[in-house]
This record gives structure tokens, sequence and C-alpha cells, in this order.
């Protein structure tokens, strides 16, 4: 019976669930698409394309692995495992084809070389790699024309790159490689056999010779393809192979498993995916309640008079427990199942434009499993019954008599709302000192915007005091509005929950929105002063294609003038299982081009060393390190590599955390091209272009057009930031225009009794502008507040500075923003609500 009357409720009072419904109904939607994408980096399908002929394939372990044992007295110990995938391709000893060779089942063994080649005087629309002519079965590949390379100068392309640049054999082709480009002539063009044209990659075939010298890892192959013999049982052979190869780093892949194997970049997508779907999921699920519990408050609030008179006539605390809960199950199923449907689509558009911005290969097939949508059912239908039981807490349990008082007079917050506000407002000031001292971006991040919803969230249940106290404050200033400001300051002091209920959205929009809009700015900007500072070069070489090969480096050497030419290549190493960025110089007249601002030790004794590193302060207090120190690592390839610490220098956000000799770096990265060469010396920018003219996509910059490169790069990595928050932002958006709209829809019998008193309509909505704006003002400088202290704590932590970088036209963009938001979301509901005639709403039931 009790589902019965609150069906009847839901009914009878539409509009005033229609803003629960919506906010319901947002919440699911975005759970789902964030679940789903968390789904895709546990779950996403990586087809392979290149091993497709070959059933089972050997490639190197890619993870750095450590194991701890732990003594926990009585004779009992605990082992750990752990494992971190490393940056760059690990490769193989060639003679593990000698082993599984001579195998039994085994049919036939190719070996694989995977390196970067691409064409410079054509465009390709897909990444390219090179590869050894031998390993064309593993596909397998075949002439559709010409004939296979021969001499170091041929090359076989595939019909794809053929058909889309009308290229045919006996054409040139230049391909940039691991060196200087070079020109080769197109022996032949090949195709897969029994299957369409490769989707994700385009492939150059080099003979065996070339092949193993562009790959320039002798002795070594990425990946190995078995082919069973016939009658041969595949999972036999696996485990054949898996023994053969015990106490290797090799690992051997079957089926799907040959998918990430195949695409190194997709599987760290995964990782990468799973991180940003889980930090998505857990802020919006934040965000949500927050919403979710504000819309049901209000709501309720709203029905205080109605549930004040259900008291009266001996309904019972239990029954109206009941009552609100039946009615939030109600419209959260509905609102659950919408939004989970809504949020498959959104999934799918998120997943597209992730891969538009590069975050995530087109490798990675988007998973669409039901558990998403199920978890995001589920948490609305519990969101809403706890939301609806926390709202009504209150109006539940008091007196009847007492609920009838409470329905006409506002009394303050009761005091569990009042301690658990205070609690959390501690927490959230506890959390900015923790902000204060993390240096890591990787952990920064998450608090930041834990901080912020957690500070909101402390709004929230202390708003109606501060709501109070700004009203005391802005009462002069509404003076000067004219009738409306005394009216809007009376409706404010007077209804401190409702606007309370109203200023947290606000608060909670500005404050995210500056968050996420100035902390890669801050972050950004930042390391470019430091990278500004430390860069003594006149002149800069960048790179439009793979980076500038060192043969470029060499001929700016020998132009007249030039006394230094750096090299520099990035990546990233592990020192144990932590990964910090990596930088490798060339170190012949290193101190000429740059300067880390060094604080103990010496340039000098870096690059003049065997086997030495300079490392940023950061690191150094990380790691316990100081020069003369030994630093353990692995290389982006896994290799591990013992250096001696020559310097510990300031400038690490500038220039990353460890510096390496450029050789030792390079050597075990898939491509060991430069990023930038610094150049310092006289020479004019006229002979340093003369000097590269034969190395296309190479030319020279002013290091002042360098940083914008730079920043403009930055720039594109911080898009996928916003364009992951910018969802929750949205959310948040919708939010503050429906609670505003509840605010203001309900109040229509005291816009009657305005007018009946003889005030006019444009009056009243006068009144609303007021009221708006005053809201709108008391959330700028919450949520304005909350923003500076992060983004200060964050710029303390990350920076050493506490001054974040704080765009004052894009600040003022989003409080004009939320301006236009909330006197829209008041007008039109206000002039909505005046259209009744007074009499008929003053004497309307509520």
């Amino acid at each position: 019976m009790m589902l019965r009357y609150a069906l009847q409720t839901i009914r009878d009072r539409k509009g005033g669930f229609l803003g629960a419904f919506l906010a319901l109904l947002c919440a699911a939607a975005l759970i789902t698409a964030c679940g789903t994408l968390l789904e895709t980096g546990l779950r996403g399908r990586i087809a392979t394309e290149r091993y497709a002929a070959a059933p089972l394939v050997v490639s190197a372990d890619q993870n750095v692995h450590r194991t701890t044992v732990k003594h926990k007295g009585k004779g009992k110990t605990k082992v750990k495992h752990k494992a971190k995938p490393v940056a760059e391709r690990a490769w193989l000893p060639v003679t593990v084809a000698d082993r599984v060779g001579d195998l039994e089942g085994v049919g036939q063994v190719v070996p694989e070389l995977t390196f970067l080649a691409r064409p410079v005087d054509r465009p390709v629309s897909r990444p390219s790699y090179g590869h050894s002519w031998a390993s064309a079965p593993l596909t397998p590949f075949r002439l559709v024309s010409g004939r296979a390379p021969s001499a170091g100068d041929d090359v076989v392309i595939d019909r794809a790159l053929a058909e889309e640049n009308g290229l045919k054999p006996g054409d040139r082709l230049v391909v940039q490689s691991t060196s200087a480009p070079r020109p080769y002539r197109i022996s032949g063009i090949a195709a897969p056999a029994g299957r369409s044209d490769l989707r994700q990659q385009t492939s150059l075939f080099f003979s065996s010779t070339e092949a193993e010298r562009l790959a320039a890892r002798p002795g070594r192959i990425s990946a190995l393809g078995v082919t069973p013999a016939p009658g041969t049982d595949l999972a036999q052979l696996k485990h054949r192979v898996e023994q053969a190869l015990k106490g290797t780093s090799a690992q051997v892949a079957t089926g799907e498993a040959r998918g990430p194997v195949e695409f190194l970049d997709a599987a760290g997508a995964r990782i990468k995916l799973v991180s940003m779907g889980g930090a998505m999921g857990g802020t919006s699920l934040l965000v949500a309640i927050l919403v979710v519990v504000g819309t049901f408050a209000l709501s309720i609030q709203q029905r205080h008079r109605e549930l004040a008179l259900l008291r009266a006539i001996a309904a019972t605390p239990r029954q109206i427990r009941r009552l609100l809960g039946r009615e939030a199950l109600a419209v959260g199923a509905v609102a659950g199942v919408l939004g989970a449907l809504a949020g498959l689509p959104l999934a799918g558009w998120l997943h597209g434009r992730f891969i538009d911005m590069g975050a995530v290969p087109v490798t990675l097939e988007r998973t669409a499993g039901i558990f998403p949508a199920c978890a995001a059912l589920a948490v609305t239908l519990v969101g809403a019954w706890a939301a609806a039981r926390i709202s009504g807490r209150r109006i539940a349990r008091i007196r009847p008599a007492e609920a009838m008082a409470e329905s006409t007079v506002e009394r303050g917050p009761a005091r569990g709302r009042t301690v658990a506000g205070l609690v959390l407002l501690a927490g959230g000031a506890a959390l900015v000192g923790v902000l204060s001292v993390l240096r890591t971006e990787a952990a920064a991040t998450p608090v930041t915007f834990l901080t912020v919803v957690v500070s909101a969230t402390a709004v929230s249940l202390l708003g109606p005091y501060l709501v109070r106290f700004a009203s005391v404050l802005l009462a002069g200033v509404m003076r000067l509005a004219g009738p409306g400001g005394p009216l809007a300051t009376a409706n404010i002091r007077g209804n401190t929950a409702r606007m309370a209920s109203v200023v947290t959205p606000l608060t909670l929009l500005i404050g995210m929105t500056c968050t996420v809009l100035f902390v890669q700015p801050t972050l950004g900007d930042a390391a470019r002063a430091q990278a500004r500072d430390g860069v003594r070069a006149t002149w800069v070489l960048a790179a439009q294609g793979p980076g500038v090969p060192s043969e470029a480096a060499g001929a700016v050497r020998r132009t007249p003038g030039v006394t230094a030419a750096t090299e520099v290549v990035r990546t990233t190493v592990r020192v144990g299982l932590d990964k910090y960025q990596a930088q490798g110089v060339t170190r012949a007249g290193l101190t000429r081009t740059w300067d880390p601002d060094v604080t103990s030790g010496s340039l000098t004794a870096f690059t003049g060393g065997r086997g030495t590193a300079a490392i940023s302060e950061l690191a150094a207090d990380r790691l316990g390190l100081r020069p003369g120190s030994v630093l353990r690592l692995h290389l982006g390839d896994g290799t591990p590599a013992t250096l001696t610490v020559a310097a510990v220098y300031r400038r690490g956000l500038g220039f990353g955390d460890l510096t390496l000799p450029h050789d030792l770096l390079a050597r075990h990265m898939d491509n060991p091209l430069a990023a930038t060469v610094l150049i310092a010396g006289s020479g004019s920018r006229d002979e340093l272009t003369a000097a590269i003219r034969q190395f296309p996509g190479v030319s020279v910059v002013s290091p002042e057009t360098a940083d914008r490169l730079q920043a403009d790069r930055q720039q594109e990595n911080a898009a996928v930031n916003y364009l992951a928050m910018g969802l929750i932002l949205a959310f948040t958006a919708i939010a503050v225009v429906n609670t505003l709209a509840m605010s203001v829809s309900e109040r229509f019998r005291e816009f009657a009794m305005l007018r009946l008193a003889g005030a006019t309509r444009r009056q009243v909505l006068r009144m609303l502008r007021v009221e708006a704006l005053s809201v709108l003002l008391i959330a700028a400088a919450l949520g304005s507040g909350i923003a500076l202290a992060v983004l200060t704590a964050f710029s303390i932590g990350m920076t050493g500075s506490a001054a974040p970088t704080v765009l004052p036209l894009l600040y003022a963009t989003v409080v004009g923003a939320a301006a236009l938001l909330a006197l829209a979301a008041t007008a039109l509901p206000g002039r909505l609500a005046l259209r009744i005639r007074p009499v008929e709403a003053a004497t309307s039931r509520q």
C-alpha cells in the first residue's frame, strides 16, 4: 500500500520530482560512461594484425618485477610480487629461435624485427613500422607486384600505402628510420594473403641485412612467431615452449593475447584508461552523491507542510521513511534505466574523442558490457534511497506539533549536520595540507579534486550559516538595487536552507572548474619557466616528424661558429617500481647549452665521468641519494643499469627527474631520434638551415619558438584532462540549473502574495534577479576560495612556489558563465510562475 501512495504522490507532484529525476538520470549516464571506459581498460580487446598467421608468439617480458618477503613471526612469511610495465619494447636474444625451433611439434619459426620506419616524402595516415622481408609469413604478406627486397636500398611497401600515394615498383621512397633519412627503390608491393589490408599500421619490408642495420639491436629480435606442425595441439605446444624458455624473460602468447604483444601502445593505454576511468568514475560518484542529496533535500523541504500534515494525522516516523524511500526508489529506477541507456552512447563518444586526441590508440577496442549499466542502476537506486532517507530524517522523527510549526517557520540546521560539516571542513583543510607536500603529479591530481569535493560538501552542510552571514555582509549593497533589494535580503535571511541548497552546486561548479582549468597551467608554466631559465642555446633544432637524427646534429656541429650541439632524447625509466621522467643528453659542450641549476656535485663530473647520472632534487629526496651514491634503475626497455650520481639539480620540472648519457638511453628506446638539439655558438640561422637541408622535417627555431611549441604540446595533452573532467562539470552545471529551477518554481504562492500586496510583476522579477546575483556572489566567493586554497597547495607541492597560475580572463569567463546559468535558471521558471493569476495561486493547495 505504501508503494501505491508513493506512486500517487509522484503523479500529483511531477514538477517536484522532476529535479530529482534529472539529477539521477545524469548521474547514471555519467557513471555508466566512466564504468565502460574502466571496463575497456580491463577487458578491451586488442586484435592482432601482423601476427595473424602465427598461432603462437614469443616475446620479451614487458614488465619490471619486484618480490618482497615479509617475516611475520612464528616462522611465517608473506611473499608479495609486483610488476610494472616499461616504456619501450623489450627485445629477445636471437638464440631463443634456436631453442624453440628444436622442440617437438614446431613447424616453422619466424624471427621478427619491428622498428621505426616512416616515409617522409609521402603522407602516411597510420603508424608506420619497418620489418625484415623474412618475417612476411607472420601475417602472411604476399607480393602482388614486383619482387622481394634483396639489395640494401630495396623496400617492399604494403598495398594500402601504394594505393594512397599512387606508388608502383621502381618508384623512389625516402624513409626516416633510426638514423638519417635514406632514399629506397620500391622493389615490390605486398598485401595480406586472403584478407583485407592492415587497418592500424603501415608495413615496410627491407632485406634482412638492412632491417638488422635499421633496427640497431644486433643479436636481438622483437618477437618470434611459431607455427605448429600439422596435427600438433596448440595448447600442448605452448606448454613445451614455456618449459623450454623457463628461467628466461620470454613470454608465450596465443589467441587474443597476441594483440598486446604487437601493439604495445594499446597495452599501455589499458593502464591509462583504467586510471582515467577510475578517477573520472570516483570523482563523478562523489559529485553525484553531493548533487543528488542536495536535490532531494530541497525537494523534501518544499514538501515540509505536506509531510507535517501526515505526521499530524498519526503517520508514524517509520511510515514517513518508508514513503520517502519508495518514492525515491520509483524515481531512481526509471532514471537509472534511462541514464544507463544514455551512458552507453556517451561512452562510445568519449572513447572516440580519446582516440582522436591520441590518448587511446584505435587498436584498443571498446568493450560494451552490461556490468557498468547494472552498476550505475544499483548506485542510482541506493543513492536515491539513501538521499531520501537522509533528507527526510528530521521531519520523520520530530513530534507532529513540532513538524507543523517547522512547516511554517524555518529552523536552524540540526546539530548532527553542523558537526558533520565542521568535520568535513577540517578534513578539507587537512587535505590541503597533504596536497602541499605531494610532489608527484600522479599522487597530487586525485587529492586535488577530492579536496574540492570534500570542501564543497562542507559548504553544503554549513550552508545555512554561511548564507546568513553573507546576507548580513551584502545587505548594504542589496539596498542599492531598489525595492527588490530589501525583499531579496528578507528572503535570503528567512530561507537560508533553501538558498544554501542553491549555493552548493554553484560553489562546486565554480570551484571545480577553476581547479580543472588552472592545475595544468600552474604545472606547465612552472616547467616551461625552468626550461627557459636553463636553456643557454642560441638556436634549437626541432622536428615535425619522428625526431632529429644524429647525422643532423653532426652536420650542425661542423658548421662554422657552432661551439656545441646537445642532442636530447626523452623517455621514462623505472627505479625500483617507481616511474621517473628521464632525458638523455650528449655530454660534449653540455655546459654551453644547458644549466639545470646544480645544487650539489657538478656537471663537469657528469660530463667527464663514466657511468654517471644527474638527478633532480625531488628524485634525490625520494631515493635518498646524493653525489657519489649508486643509482640502480631499469632503462626504457627494462634493461638494468647501475650509475653513479654526479650532480643534483633544482630544475627537475623543466628537464625531468633523471639526466643520463644520450647513448645509454637512446640505445634502449624504440625511437632513438632526438626530440630537440640545443645549439650554442655564433652560427646564423641561414647557415644552420643550409647544413640540415638534406634532413626533411628538421628546422632551426629560436628558443622562444621552441618554448611556444612545447606549450602547444602541453595544451594538447591537457585537452584530454579537460574532456574527462568536462563531463563532470557539465553534470554540475545541469545540477545548478536544476536546483535553481526547483527553488523558484515552487514559490508561486509566495509570488502571488507579493502581487496581492501590491508588488508588480517587474518588481518580483527584479527581486529574483537580485537573489540570483546574491547567491552567485556567495558561491563565487566560496568556490574561488576553495579553488585558490587547493591550487596554492598544489603549486607549493609541485613547484615549490605559492603562486598558482590563474588567467584573469578565463576566470572572468567561468564566473560569467555561472552568472548566465543562474540568471537564466531563475528568470524562466519565475516568469512561468508569474503567469498564474495571483488569486488562483494564493488559494491553490500546495
